[in-house]
C-alpha cells in the first residue's frame, strides 16, 4: 500500500464506481418497514455556482443517508434544481443570453460541483422545475386548486418592485424592499391570481404540534399566521344609518375606546365624503397612503400619522358616549374589518397616536396586584382621567375598573358579558393573507388559463399540458409579463366554444413549483400523473428534511398548504410532509462576514477540493461547530481535517507493512466500543463536530498503540464513511475486501465495554468558566482538548479568534488564553 493519501485519482474511481453500480438507487420494492426519505432543499442553479455554504447541509443529509442504509434502511436521497425565477432570468438579461440556455449551463456545472463531493444522491431521479416534464405538473395543480375553490384572480393592492417589474408577494419584502434585488417596492392596483391559503389557517396552526422542527421556525409560522380570538363588534355613525365594523381581541376594554381609527381605503370614507368638512385633508393623506406597502405601514416603529373625519362620529355601543374617527395608514382594509377601536389606556400604538392627537385616555382594566396593593388609587382612578395624568399603558389582563356594571369583573368573564351586551359576535381571526402567485415575468411557469370573449376565464385542458413557455420573447422586463408579446403563445381556441382566445400571460410564482417537489422525488418519470399515490405513500413524510431557516414563512410554509390540500383532494393520505426539520447554520467569509461576491470573500469549494479533497472538506465542514450554528472558513483550520485523514491513511498503510499486528488491548477495545456509541448517537443527534472528534480520539489510541484487530480496523473505516466516504471504500479495499463498504452493515457496540469511568473537567476561556465537559479518566490531554473544541459552547468563544494558549490541568482543567 503506497504511503501518499492521492485523493484526487482515489475520489474520481470511486465516484465512478458508485455510478456504474448504482448503488444508491432507491427502490420502492425494497424494505417497506424501514424506509428512510432524507432531502435537503433543493439547489438554486446560479451562474456563479457553489460557494463552500452550500455543500455543508448537503454533506449533513449524506451522512445521515449513507449511515441509514449501513443500518439497513431502504433510503431516498434524491437531487434536483429550483430552476424557475428572478435571479436566472435577470442573470439572462445582464449578458443578454436567453434564461433557458444560461440555466442550462448553470446546471451543468452545479452537477459536475455536486458529483465532487460524492453525495449518495439518486442521480435517476433527478428533477428540474424549468423543465416542462415537470412544470406540466405544476400547471396541473394549480388547475386543482381551481378545481376545488382554493384558486381565484382578483383585482388586489399588490407589492411592486420597479427594479424587478414584477409583483411580490408579502414574505418577499423586507423592510420595504424587495428581497432579490433591496430595491424599493411600491403599490399598485392589479388583476392577479391567488391561492387560498387562508382556508387551512386553522390547519397550518394546530399542525405545528405534530411535528419535530425547530421551536423559532414554528414560532415564526405561528406569528405570520396571527391566530386572533376576540369579538366583533359594530360602533353606529352618529345620524347616519352606517355603521362600522370592528374586531377586537379585547371587547373587555370596550369602555376604554375613546376614537376609532379607519383604513384610508375604508369604503365609509367615500360613503360618507359629503359630510366629511375637512375632506381635501382626508383626500391628500389618502394619496400619500397609496405610495406606501403594507409591510411599511404596519412597522411598529414608524411614526403614527393620521387625519380626523371632522364632521361625523361615531356611538361607543357600551357607554353611548360619541367618539371621534380618524383615518390612518397603520390599519389595512385587507385586514380583519379595516377599522379598529382605539383604547389608548390598554395598546401602545393607540396610547402614542393618543398622545400625539391629544384624546382622551381612560383606563379600564387594573391587574390584580394593583387592586389588592393600591386601593386608594383606584378611587381616585375611577373618574374619566384626561391624557396628562396617564404616562403609561397596561395591555395586560385583570378587573375591570370605569366600566359601569361591569365593574370588578375579571377580564375574561367581562369578554363574554360586554360581547351580549352590545350584540357582538365571538370570532376568531387570522393575520395570514391569501399567496399571491401570479408575477409578470418570463422565467417560470405559465399560468394554464385562457381567457375567452364569450366564455370568460377558461382552464387549459389537463390533455393539453403543458402550456409551453413560448421563445418568441422579448424576455428583458417592461412591467408587463413578456408573454403578451409572443404570438406563437396567443395562438389559441377557447376549449369549450373554439372561438379565438388568448392566454394568460402571466407566469407563476416560483414557490408554486418548490411547493410539491418532494412528491415528484417519489415517481418523477411518471407521465401520466404527477406521482402515483402508492408510492407517495410509501416514502412520504419525508423523514428528516435539512436547510436553511429564512424560509419559515415562505416554502415551507407553502408546502405544507399543498400536502393538506392534496389531501383533502384523495391525493395523498398525509397531513404533514415532513416529519423532522433541522437548520443549518451558515459558513462565512474568513472576515465573519456573509459570503459574497461584492465583499470579495467567496471561496470557490472547486480549488478546496482540488488542493484537499472532497472528503477534507466534508470532515472540515462538520467539525467546525454544531450544524446549526453561522461559522467562519478559516484556510489554516482545514489543514487540520486533512491530516486527520492523511493520519488514517499513513495508520493503515503502516500497520499492513508491519503484517498487521492484532494484539489488542482492553484499553483500545473498550475505547472503541465507546466510539461506536457516541458516534451512532451523535450521528442521529445532528452532532456530527462530537462524532468526529471521538474518531479522532480513537485514532490517536490506535496510532499509539500500532497493533489492533482487522475486524476493529474494518468497523472503524465503516464508522468514517458517511463522513469521508472515499478514502473510507480505498482503504476498505486495502484491508483485502472485494466488495463496497457503503453494502456493509453499521456496527454495533457492547454496552458494557461502552460505560465511561468518567471525570468532569472544567474549561475556562480567558480564565471565565463557559463550561464543563465529562471525559474518560484515562483520556490524554489532546484527546481533552479535541473534545473542548468540538463543544458547541466553547464555538462561539474561540470562532475566528487566535487561541494564544491552552492550558490543561489533568483531571480537572482546562483553560484557552484567546486573543480579544
Amino acid at each position: 500500500m503506497d504511503k501518499f493519501y492521492d485523493h484526487k485519482s482515489i475520489e474520481q474511481n470511486w465516484q465512478k464506481a458508485w455510478d456504474k453500480q448504482a448503488v444508491f438507487v432507491a427502490n420502492e420494492e425494497g424494505n417497506k418497514s424501514k424506509k428512510f426519505y432524507t432531502l435537503s432543499m433543493f439547489p438554486y442553479p446560479s451562474s456563479q455556482g457553489l460557494h463552500v455554504g452550500h455543500p455543508e447541509s448537503y454533506t449533513a443529509v449524506d451522512i445521515l443517508a449513507r449511515v441509514k442504509k449501513l443500518q439497513g434502511y431502504n433510503v431516498l436521497n434524491p437531487i434536483g434544481w429550483d430552476a424557475f425565477g428572478l435571479p436566472a432570468e435577470n442573470y439572462a438579461i445582464k449578458v443578454g443570453i436567453p434564461p433557458w440556455q444560461t440555466t442550462t449551463e448553470s446546471i451543468q456545472n452545479f452537477t459536475r460541483q455536486v458529483k465532487s463531493f460524492g453525495f449518495s444522491y439518486d442521480w435517476s431521479r433527478e428533477i428540474n422545475t424549468s423543465d416542462p416534464s415537470y412544470y406540466r405538473w405544476t400547471q396541473w395543480l394549480f388547475l386543482q386548486l381551481l378545481k376545488h375553490g382554493l384558486a381565484y384572480k382578483k383585482k388586489a393592492n399588490v407589492n411592486w418592485c420597479e427594479h424587478c417589474q414584477t409583483v411580490l408577494a408579502n414574505e418577499q419584502v423586507v423592510e420595504n424592499k424587495c428581497e432579490r434585488c433591496g430595491f424599493e417596492v411600491v403599490q399598485k392596483d392589479l388583476e392577479q391570481w391567488f391561492f387560498k391559503i387562508t382556508e387551512y389557517a386553522e390547519r397550518l396552526l394546530s399542525g405545528l404540534d405534530t411535528i419535530d422542527w425547530p421551536e423559532h421556525i414554528k414560532q415564526a409560522q405561528r406569528n405570520w399566521i396571527g391566530k386572533s380570538e376576540g369579538a366583533e363588534i359594530e360602533f353606529n355613525v352618529q345620524d347616519t344609518e352606517f355603521s362600522i365594523k370592528v374586531f377586537t381581541t379585547r371587547p373587555d376594554t370596550l369602555y376604554g375606546a375613546t376614537y376609532m381609527v379607519l383604513a384610508p381605503e375604508h369604503e365609509l370614507v367615500q360613503n360618507l365624503a359629503s359630510r366629511i368638512t375637512n375632506l381635501e385633508e382626508v383626500k391628500k393623506y389618502i394619496n400619500n397612503t397609496k405610495k406606501k406597502t403594507d409591510v411599511e405601514r404596519t412597522n411598529l416603529n414608524k411614526e403614527k400619522t393620521g387625519v380626523e373625519l371632522k364632521g361625523i362620529t361615531a356611538i361607543n355601543p357600551a357607554s353611548g358616549k360619541e367618539i371621534p374617527i380618524f383615518i390612518a395608514d397603520y390599519v389595512l382594509a385587507t385586514y380583519g374589518t379595516g377599522a379598529i377601536m382605539a383604547v389608548p389606556a390598554h395598546d401602545e400604538r393607540d396610547f402614542e397616536f393618543a398622545k400625539k392627537f391629544k384624546l382622551e385616555i381612560i383606563p379600564v382594566i387594573k391587574s390584580v396586584d394593583v387592586l389588592e396593593n393600591k386601593k386608594s388609587k383606584i378611587k381616585n382612578q375611577n373618574d374619566n382621567l384626561k391624557i396628562e395624568t396617564i404616562n403609561s399603558v397596561y395591555e395586560g389582563v385583570g378587573t375591570l375598573i370605569n366600566s359601569e356594571e361591569f365593574d370588578g369583573l375579571d377580564s375574561e368573564t367581562a369578554k363574554q358579558k360586554i360581547t351580549k351586551k352590545v350584540g357582538g359576535t365571538l370570532k376568531t381571526q387570522y393575520r395570514l393573507r391569501d399567496w399571491l402567485v401570479s408575477r409578470q415575468r418570463y422565467w417560470g411557469a405559465p399560468i394554464p388559463i385562457i381567457y375567452c370573449e364569450d366564455c370568460g376565464a377558461v382552464s387549459v385542458p389537463e390533455k393539453d399540458l403543458p402550456v409551453l413557455l413560448p421563445k418568441d420573447v422579448d424576455f428583458k422586463p417592461t412591467g408587463e409579463s413578456p408573454l403578451t408579446t409572443s404570438q406563437e403563445f396567443h395562438k389559441v381556441m377557447c376549449p369549450t366554444c373554439g372561438k379565438k382566445a388568448k392566454r394568460e400571460s402571466d407566469t407563476m410564482d416560483t414557490f408554486v413549483c418548490s411547493s410539491w417537489y418532494f412528491l415528484r422525488y417519489c415517481d418523477p418519470h411518471n407521465t401520466e400523473c404527477a406521482f402515483d399515490k402508492e408510492k407517495v405513500a410509501h416514502w412520504l413524510p419525508v423523514d428528516i428534511y435539512i436547510g436553511g431557516a429564512e424560509h419559515a414563512v415562505m416554502h415551507l410554509l407553502y408546502a405544507r398548504f399543498i400536502t393538506k390540500a392534496l389531501k383533502d383532494f384523495k391525493l395523498l393520505d398525509i397531513e404533514e410532509p415532513f416529519s423532522q426539520l433541522r437548520n443549518q447554520g451558515m459558513i462565512l467569509g474568513e472576515d465573519n462576514q456573509k459570503m459574497s461576491k461584492s465583499r470579495g470573500n467567496v471561496i470557490n469549494p472547486d480549488e478546496v477540493v482540488s488542493e484537499y479533497g472532497a472528503d477534507t472538506m466534508r470532515i472540515y465542514e462538520m467539525f467546525m461547530g454544531p450544524l446549526e450554528d453561522s461559522k467562519p472558513w478559516s484556510t489554516t483550520s482545514i489543514i487540520g481535517a486533512r491530516r486527520f485523514l492523511e493520519k488514517i491513511w499513513l495508520l493503515t498503510a503502516e500497520w499492513i507493512a508491519s503484517g498487521k499486528p492484532a494484539e489488542q488491548s482492553a484499553e483500545l477495545t473498550k475505547l472503541f466500543h465507546k466510539t461506536v456509541k457516541k458516534v451512532t448517537e451523535d450521528i442521529a443527534n445532528l452532532k456530527f463536530n462530537t462524532a468526529i472528534s471521538a474518531m479522532m480520539i480513537l485514532v490517536n489510541k490506535m496510532a499509539k498503540e500500532k497493533s489492533f484487530s482487522h475486524d476493529l480496523i474494518g468497523k472503524f473505516f465503516i464508522l468514517l464513511s458517511p463522513f469521508a466516504p472515499h478514502i473510507a471504500e480505498q482503504l476498505w479495499q486495502e484491508l483485502g475486501n472485494d466488495d463496497l463498504i457503503c453494502t456493509q452493515k453499521w456496527p454495533p457496540y457492547d454496552k458494557k465495554l461502552s460505560q465511561d469511568e468518567v471525570v468532569t473537567i472544567v474549561v475556562q476561556i480567558n480564565g471565565k468558566l463557559r463550561a464543563s465537559i465529562e471525559v474518560d479518566m484515562s483520556i490524554s490531554e489532546k484527546e481533552v482538548l479535541l473534545l473542548v473544541h468540538a463543544q458547541e459552547s466553547i464555538q462561539k468563544y474561540i470562532a475566528g479568534k487566535q487561541i494564544i494558549k491552552q492550558i490543561y490541568i489533568p483531571g480537572k482543567i482546562v483553560n484557552l488564553v484567546v486573543k480579544e
